[in-house]
């Protein structure tokens, strides 16, 4: 069973125009919105794929309804807890030159009670045969520490964790011992100290770091220059895929949904490895934070290409 918890999800509202205009007037030709925020993108993908999680988190007050409705019209199982205020509106600008500009609103404020309630809920799920997708920000009112929290939950009844997530969160979570991880290059860099763009060799050398504290999976991806995976001695590089991307929101989000959707699937590494190329992808592929179609996955496979690293 894979459960992915959002804890500050969001209305995603992407936006397409010519060129960003500041201080003047800018024409939108097209607007998508979504239910977003990256455990529900995981959700969504892993149903595209073909198979199941439960998604929960908070939501709060309208945009909470929509989110809640989106999730039951893609007939994903979903429980969330409802919290005062009103769940954000993220807005994306995407220009026709491919660059991104991001508005993110920052949610509402969750009350301790309210965290205790998800982590009595999550307890409740937890057992050896349950992973967690821990991913994104989170919203006022929940300590840094709090996927540290849940990967100790989860342990004790023998579940899984997934981390996809940055900063203070990435680093208190560590703590706590993820069964995977998935940076990104920049994230990595940060991490690692880095203040500098990292080579190839040097992400490889901060991942490997990351598997000595006891974690058994790390995916780094790196854009168009494809991701790096290791798993128990196994080190591959994939190269990134040649696709016409629309979009590279959500490219990771798809990558932590592979991961899951493999895991649950009890799919071999490297067969987990193609999955993760061309689920990411096929979402660089799609309007807004929608995921690719699983004939668009299965399409892509066949271009990957799997190189061992040292």
């Amino acid at each position: 069973m894979i459960i992915t918890v959002t804890m500050n999800p969001a209305i995603d509202k992407t936006v397409d125009i010519d060129a960003l205009e500041r201080g003047g007037l800018n024409r939108i030709h097209h607007v998508e919105l979504d239910a977003g925020g990256k455990g529900i993108n995981v959700s969504k993908t892993i149903r595209e794929l073909g198979g199941r999680s439960i998604a929960t988190g908070f939501i709060a007050g309208n945009a909470g309804k929509i989110i809640r409705s989106v999730m039951e019209e893609w007939e994903i199982e979903n429980d969330f807890i409802e919290v005062s205020g009103e769940t954000r509106t993220n807005t994306k600008v995407f220009e026709k030159s491919g660059e991104l500009t991001e508005l993110n609103e920052p949610g509402p404020v969750v009350e301790e009670e309210d965290i205790q309630a998800l982590l009595d809920k999550l307890d409740g799920y937890a057992d050896e045969d349950t992973l967690f997708v821990l991913a994104g920000s989170v919203p006022k009112g929940v300590g840094k520490d709090i996927y540290q929290r849940i990967i100790f939950l989860a342990h004790k009844k023998g579940a899984k964790v997934m981390l996809d997530a940055d900063g203070e969160l990435f680093t208190r979570a560590l703590e706590a011992g993820p069964d995977m991880v998935k940076p990104n290059k920049v994230e990595l860099e940060q991490y690692a100290g880095m203040d500098f763009i990292a080579s190839e060799r040097e992400l490889l050398s901060a991942a490997e770091k990351l598997m000595e504290k006891g974690i058994t999976t790390v995916a780094v991806s790196m854009g168009k220059s494809g991701a790096i995976f290791l798993q128990d001695g196994y080190k591959v590089k994939c190269p990134g895929l040649k696709v016409k991307a629309h979009s590279t929101v959500g490219a990771g989000d798809a990558m932590v949904a592979a991961l899951a959707y493999s895991w649950g699937e009890g799919l071999p590494w490297e067969d987990t490895v193609k999955m993760c190329m061309a689920v990411s992808a096929g979402a660089v592929t799609t309007i807004g934070t929608k995921p690719p179609s699983r004939q668009a996955v299965d399409n892509l496979l066949g271009q990957v290409v799997v190189e061992k690293l040292g």
